[in-house]
């Protein structure tokens, strides 16, 4: 499987697609008979109309005049049920809304959390806005099944079944004549219900590609607006917009022919029984009564087919939505906790990588055969050109995934079998984007350590020089970093994250290309923070800028997936090999060869 969206639905039975997701919506089944039971109550209501007629027709009118108080009574009992009937259906549908919310509310989560399972190479290979139509908008087609689909199956069915029971009861031969002009519909209705599946799967993979383009619009409306791009945009909006548009009308072709199929067969059935008991129902015994009470059982019979033609719309929309969660629940989980966890020592982590490979889903491998071993307390930067693999390295070393072949070893331990929470506590990885949460300040560095308190976080910043900015800003810790922490410059939302790192206090600190975007004034800042974050624990950063290498004790040098090079700064420079060029490239671009590190503002 090369994505959470790549299985279809074609060849794949409605029954099979329907246990599976009841298997998965356990909510769905919870008290499922009793309201079933309910709702069957409130369905045998609609029963009491024909039967009441036949019986005043049959008991109340006689040869010697009406019977009034046979009338009165019945009239009177039906009455009360159909009042009791209404009240019962009022209790049935409160508890069909909330058994469908707790079915959204336990999917939504249940997918959710497996996404978040889902390795770094599965998010790589699957567009953001395709994964969030899995939580939003494909949990949402089931809102209409989950309230009343699912049991007016149940219902609709039973009352079918209980129709032809008392029309027979009444005449086997209108029955009969019923069945022969009803049967020829369920082939037809078969065959559209495995075209109108198939219709309605795609549709749904229209919605996740409009919006995975909507979202992407929004995110870059910037770089849109800057170059003009705007038209461009507008086009890929549109033709998503009008592929889903497409796609809708063509599920819809399929339904629109239900309810005039079911109306003619209906019709026809209703018109032949009147026919067939004027001219014979003397000769079968059937009464004036009987005979009004079975037309009004024919209309009774009608209703519920149509009403399953409804419900099969809303069931093979329902079975596309569930079908794409379902391929996510089904994608398999690479990166598996460990049933026994080998806890982490505590303190500065020691790191040795043993012949690791790597590839993403889509294209070749990225990382070929790493060795390399780096001892506690160590400062490492990793050097390279764009796509060497120095990123991929950082993320394996964070257990974001895991290696395609050899093995990560942290404080001696392979990451393979140490528990999340000691990972979590152990390790944390300062990403390239310093990703924030539309909330404070002082929330956002929480995050690094869920109990901390607000004396930990102003302690945090302390130690990392970080108070006078802090204070600096419009609302001190309580400043809003907007979202994704756009009210914050590059710089600003680093710093957060490096006292987030800190208040995590992990003895392995991996940093990917922290300083790459940073303006001058906030890269001193930085630098100072980062220096101090660094201190007492084992410290990889991904280095764009070589003065992060200058400063560090092993230098680790990419090239293709590769280590070609390890060493000191002064040694590799020596050298006049892969790290050699790219410094040379460097000083090019910042200073002249002449300056001293010591003299370079970082």
């Amino acid at each position: 499987m090369t994505d959470v969206d790549s299985r279809r639905i074609d060849g794949v039975g409605a029954i099979s697609v329907l246990r599976r997701g009841m298997a998965a919506s356990p909510e769905l089944r919870d008290g499922a008979l009793y309201t079933a039971a309910m709702a069957l109550a409130v369905a045998g209501g609609k029963l009491l109309i024909p039967l009441l007629i036949q019986v005043v027709m049959d008991v109340s009118i006689t040869a010697d005049g009406v019977r009034l108080g046979w009338a009165v009574v019945l009239c009177a009992v039906a009455a009360a049920l159909v009042v009791g009937s209404v009240f019962l259906g009022k209790i049935t549908y409160f508890r069909l809304v909330r058994t469908a919310e707790n079915v959204l509310l336990g999917l939504r989560v249940r997918t959710f959390e497996h996404l978040h399972r889902l390795s770094l190479a599965e998010h790589t290979a699957s567009k953001k806005g395709v994964l969030t139509a899995r939580v939003t908008s494909d949990v949402e087609t089931l809102t209409q099944f989950a309230q009343w689909g699912a049991i007016a199956w149940i219902i609709d069915s039973v009352q079918v079944v209980a129709v032809l029971f008392i029309m027979a009861v009444y005449s086997w031969q209108l029955t009969l004549v019923v069945l022969v002009f009803h049967l020829p519909l369920l082939p037809v209705l078969r065959w559209m219900q495995s075209r109108q599946l198939v219709a309605y799967e795609n549709l749904r993979t229209r919605v996740s590609d409009t919006l995975g383009v909507v979202s992407e619009s929004v995110h870059g409306v910037e770089v849109v607006r800057a170059y003009g791009y705007r038209e461009q945009m507008r086009r890929r909006v549109h033709g998503v917009i009008d592929a889903q548009y497409d796609q809708q009308m063509v599920a819809a072709r399929y339904f629109s022919l239900v309810l005039p199929l079911t109306d003619v067969f209906g019709v026809t059935a209703i018109a032949s029984v009147v026919g067939a008991g004027v001219w014979w129902g003397g000769a079968w015994g059937v009464t004036s009564g009987e005979l009004v009470a079975f037309v009004f059982l024919c209309n009774l019979l009608v209703s519920p087919i149509t009403n399953l033609g409804e419900v099969l719309d809303q069931t093979q929309t329902a079975l596309a939505g569930w079908w794409k969660i379902l391929d996510v629940l089904d994608t398999e989980v690479e990166v598996a906790e460990p049933s026994t966890a080998v806890p982490l020592p505590t303190g500065a982590l020691d790191v040795r990588v043993e012949a690791v490979d790597f590839a993403y889903r889509q294209g070749g491998r990225v990382l070929h055969g790493i060795d390399v071993s780096l001892p506690a307390g160590a400062s490492v930067a990793v050097v390279g050109e764009t796509g060497s693999g120095k990123t991929t390295l950082a993320k394996l070393m964070a257990r974001l995934a895991d290696p395609t072949s050899g093995r990560v070893l942290v404080g001696g331990v392979d990451l393979r079998d140490v528990s999340a929470e000691d990972r979590r506590r152990s390790i944390r990885m300062v990403p390239q984007d310093g990703f924030l949460f539309d909330t404070s300040i002082a929330e956002n560095i929480q995050f690094g350590r869920p109990d901390a308190t607000t004396g930990d976080v102003e302690a945090a910043l302390e130690a990392l020089d970080l108070t006078d900015w802090v204070n600096g800003l419009g609302a001190g810790l309580d400043t809003r970093v907007g979202e994704r922490g756009e009210s914050l410059s590059v710089g600003e939302r680093q710093l957060v994250a490096l006292a987030r790192a800190h208040l995590a206090d992990p003895g392995l600190l991996v940093l990917d290309e922290a300083t790459s975007a940073v303006d001058p004034e906030t890269e001193t800042t930085l630098e100072r923070a980062l220096e101090r974050l660094a201190a007492g624990r084992t410290t990889i950063s991904v280095a764009h800028r070589l003065s992060t290498a200058e400063r560090s004790d092993l230098v680790l040098v990419f090239d293709a997936g590769r280590i070609a090079e390890q060493g000191s700064h002064d040694d590799l420079v020596a050298r006049g090999g892969v790290y050699a060029g790219l410094y040379r490239s460097w000083l090019g671009g910042t200073r002249s060869p002449g300056t001293s590190r010591e003299g370079t503002a970082r």
